[in-house]
């Protein structure tokens, strides 16, 4: 398989990331996902992409775009509401990965804001709000190299209408916080600002809803067609403590593909 990357340069990622330290400087965020497209050049289509990929989620729309999304967005399941933010990843070939990711204070303060934030996002739908499991590691094979991935559950107990909801749960608790930051609404539009260009599809959600049960992704691990070529979108969470060089490495260890 030919899967070669053209990553934006050094400079045009410090650039944006500069832009965002001086907002988080003034407290305008205090963490923000900074993503940007990674142009690949591939001998494989979208559609057999799709095909190998080895996800819990994925994708394929047309010759338009196809992601593999580790990351759940949200599950309603017998009047429970589960949130599972991803946010902390490490190339697991490392000595003491999971170890090392675990212990790293801006790993921590970045996953326990987003945590505080899904959390006030599902209090906002659902009671009883609590998190069962916090930053517990996942595994992903990849063409490149292996990831550890850190993630937590959250949930709620929704009330006994919350069919007759749906839309307004899902539509109060967009856009996913992981993809986002916070304070979600600010950083929003700093993250319009900051970004080479309009995110699309990407970062948006999917999901599978049989007349009980929802259970949707999160549209990471994304790649699209345009009329430039193929590019692979990645990125992460920029916080106060963030160094711009790691994050850049970071943005480029999230472009693979998912296979054994």
């Amino acid at each position: 398989m030919i899967f070669e990357l053209f990553p934006i340069d050094y400079e045009t990622y410090e650039k944006a990331f500069n832009k965002v330290s001086i907002h988080i400087k003034r407290g305008d965020t205090y963490l923000l996902n900074l993503t940007f497209p990674t142009k690949v050049r591939t001998n494989l289509s979208l559609s057999q992409i799709f095909s190998i990929a080895q996800a819990p989620y994925k994708l394929l729309f047309r010759d338009d775009f196809t992601f593999f999304s580790p990351e759940i967005f949200i599950r309603l399941r017998d009047g429970i509401i589960s949130g599972f933010p991803m946010k902390g990843t490490i190339d697991a070939g490392i000595p003491d990965a999971e170890k090392i990711i675990l212990e790293d204070s801006k790993e921590l303060n970045e996953h326990n804001t987003i945590v505080d934030l899904i959390r006030n996002d599902i209090s906002m739908v659902a009671t009883g709000v609590m998190v069962p499991r916090f930053r517990y590691t996942g595994r992903i094979l990849t063409n490149r190299k292996d990831l550890l991935q850190v993630s937590s559950e959250i949930t709620g107990m929704l009330s006994g209408d919350f069919l007759s909801r749906l839309g307004d749960i899902i539509f109060t608790l967009l856009p996913a916080g992981s993809v986002t930051g916070a304070p979600k609404e600010k950083t929003v539009q700093i993250i319009k600002e900051a970004e080479s260009d309009d995110r699309g599809f990407y970062t948006g959600i999917c999901g599978y809803f049989d007349g009980k049960s929802l259970d949707s992704a999160v549209m990471i691990r994304f790649i699209e067609n345009n009329s430039n070529g193929t590019y692979f979108r990645s990125g992460g969470g920029i916080t106060a403590l963030s160094d711009p060089l790691n994050e850049y490495q970071e943005m480029i260890d999230k472009v693979y593909v998912p296979v054994v």
